[in-house]
């Protein structure tokens, strides 16, 4: 392994667990959401009520996709930076 097939690999890697922490770091929920439900209370009333909030809890879907794409994108780096040893012919 070159120090180029080094690079791409750690790199790649990087990227993948950075991709997968932040997926678990939002919950670990498998779909994507852009709202979510928000229970607040009313102060003049006292009573409390249910609201959507804008709010992007990012899920498996785009996480697990952005870590395939990066992985078949490393695979073809690593492939296309090898090095072939040429053989002496006596």
């Amino acid at each position: 392994m070159n120090n180029k097939q080094k690079t791409v690999l750690v790199v790649g890697l990087v990227l993948i667990v950075s991709a997968l922490i932040i997926w678990i770091a939002h919950g670990g929920e498998i779909f994507t959401k852009t709202e979510i439900l928000v229970e607040k209370k009313d102060e003049l009333f006292g009573t409390t009520y249910k609201e959507w909030q804008d709010k992007i809890i990012v899920g498996l879907d785009y996480a697990g996709g952005f870590s395939a794409i990066v992985a078949v994108i490393t695979a073809v780096l690593f492939f296309i930076f090898r090095t072939k040893k040429k053989k002496e012919i006596k």
